[in-house]
């Protein structure tokens, strides 16, 4: 069963006028609320419900949102794969659970930001828009 979901055809180099934010979380109506909320900011969404579905179709992103604790392969595991391989984006992980160890662990893995599920909507504009330089009207 397939649950990727995106707004747009599998971006190319050549087609990149909006940022592309790439959301995986194992949270359906997570992934769904989030995606949506990226693309009102002037944002290209891609969303997938696990780290090796991501790795699978591999989409070139700006930035990644990314669930601290997945299924299967974590989301410290993806960001320690994706570091190895040199072609991490920026990575804000979200979670809903009390984890400093990981927390820390992503942060000096080189995740820009680590935010609590609920997290403040406004938080998650601001490191988009600094990680993507884009401007927000």
């Amino acid at each position: 069963m397939r649950s990727v979901e995106h707004d747009s055809s599998r971006p190319t180099p050549e087609d990149r006028t909006e940022p592309l934010v790439v959301v995986i979380d194992d949270d359906a109506s997570f992934r769904k609320a989030i995606s949506r909320l990226i693309r009102l900011w002037g944002f290209r969404t891609w969303t997938f419900a696990s780290a090796e579905e991501y790795l699978r179709i591999g989409v070139p992103s700006d930035c990644i949102v990314l669930d601290l604790h997945l299924d299967g392969m974590s989301g410290l595991e993806l960001q320690y794969l994706l570091v190895a391989k040199g072609n991490a984006p920026p990575i804000i992980f979200v979670t809903a659970m009390d984890d400093p160890v990981a927390r820390r662990q992503a942060l000096e893995g080189g995740a820009v930001a680590c935010l609590d599920k609920p997290f403040d909507d406004y938080r998650l504009q601001e490191i988009l828009q600094a990680v993507t330089a884009t401007p927000f009207d």
